[in-house]
């Protein structure tokens, strides 16, 4: 109720009429101090929003239709609490960043439109990643989809299905008409065959103890990570180098460009060209619930041509300990780079691997102290090795530990 008469208030101080009994606000707020040493760099000590769970506050509201069916909405936006600014959910300042939908249900299930995260992205209404014991949380020492497994975030010009349950299962189905380009532009803004685009389709079981999911997804990248134009300089090579280590989620150039890389290093049926092909994952994960243990397993293959092929494992445990909730879990990323990302990352000359592996622990611990607030710690170790040995990017060469609060709303 008392939710309830808040979003009233806020929706009168805006002018809108709505009905008050069908729309809610909330909210989470996580806030927390994390030490950081990531290899060859000095320790840190930050405070930290959302290390745990996402800082945000959101409005939704659902109206009933009759006869079974219903419409509703939800609009939610990212913040951090250590200095109120946006997250990176919110990009480019949008004000429902994190989510944006309007959906309408019936007997045939689901439909959903607007901005959202996709399918194995861990993140809002409509994804349904499972068997990762921490999910998407503590960032790059425990996050699934953080420079681990191959994720695609959210979405804009989206249209998600959920199908009704059928003995336990249900139907998954989500497109993006236009996610970002290259060319500055948000979206679906030019012809079809310039936008990129999502396409995924899963199934989810939940049945009492046991709950798993199988995800397929792709992303064409018809526009994104395009380069047209020829290598010429060094610094045209470093900026390229620079753009697939982004895309791999390095944090500084560890390849041949960063050495003075000229034209003549290159092939010359190369040339500098690069058009990003599609790129595939397959994600299966589950858990099952003994009572006194919860078992999990995760794993992906992800794959794109001229580019890379992974393979992510995952397993972990949740036990109840001392009224709160004790979580371990370990991460292994086994990959290789291919193609063009081979000959533009990969010095083979000096002996460099192509190969790139990364070893990941974690463990957590969190108390409730009531149905609201609950106390978290974590602690955290990443080792790579191969390709990604002297990475100083913490996902890949790093310890972190942190403790927090988390209130929600």
């Amino acid at each position: 109720m008392k939710k309830t008469l808040i979003a009233a208030a806020v929706m009168a101080t805006s002018g809108i009429a709505f009905a008050a009994s069908n729309v809610t606000l909330y909210g989470t707020i996580d806030a927390g101090a994390v030490v950081q040493k990531v290899k060859d760099k000095t320790a840190t000590v930050k405070m930290r929003s959302g290390f745990d769970s996402g800082s945000r506050w959101g409005i939704k509201g659902i109206e009933d239709l009759g006869n079974g069916y219903a419409v509703g909405f939800q609009l939610e936006q990212g913040f951090e609490i250590d200095n109120g600014a946006d997250t990176a959910s919110n990009s480019k300042g949008e004000s429902f960043g994190r989510e944006a939908r309007l959906y309408v249900k019936g007997n045939f299930g689901e439909v959903g439109f607007g901005r959202f995260g996709t399918l194995a992205s861990g993140a809002g209404s409509y994804s349904i990643l499972q068997g990762w014991v921490f999910g998407t949380s503590y960032f790059d020492q425990g996050s699934w989809t953080t420079g681990f497994a191959k994720a695609n975030g959210r979405v804009d010009n989206a249209i998600a299905y959920v199908s009704p349950e059928f003995a336990g299962f249900t139907l998954h189905a989500m497109y993006s008409n236009g996610t970002s380009n290259t060319l500055g532009e948000e979206g679906d803004a030019n012809k079809w065959s310039k936008n990129n685009h999502y396409y995924g389709l899963g199934v989810k079981y939940a049945g009492g103890p046991a709950n798993a999911s199988l995800i397929f997804e792709a992303a064409d990248n018809k526009s994104n990570f395009d380069v047209t134009s020829p290598v010429t300089t060094a610094d045209d090579a470093l900026g390229l180098a620079n753009a697939f280590g982004n895309k791999l989620g390095l944090g500084k150039t560890y390849f041949k460009a960063a050495s003075g890389t000229t034209e003549a290093n290159f092939d010359d049926e190369f040339e500098g060209r690069f058009k990003a092909k599609t790129a595939y994952g397959i994600t299966a994960g589950g858990s099952y619930d003994f009572g006194v243990i919860q078992l999990m397993g995760i794993y992906q293959y992800a794959w794109q041509s001229d580019f890379y092929k992974q393979h992510a494992f995952g397993i972990g445990e949740k036990t109840p300990v001392a009224g709160g909730t004790f979580g371990f879990g370990t991460r292994m990323l086994l990959g290789k780079l291919e193609g063009t990302a081979k000959d533009i990352l990969v010095d083979t000359e000096s002996g460099q691997s192509d190969k790139y592996r990364v070893w990941n622990i974690g463990a957590n611990y969190k108390y409730p102290l009531s149905k609201r607030t609950s106390l978290w710690t974590f602690a955290g170790y990443s080792k790579g090795s191969k390709f990604y040995k002297d990475v100083d990017v913490g996902a890949m060469n790093a310890w972190s530990a942190g403790f927090g609060m988390i209130h929600t709303f």
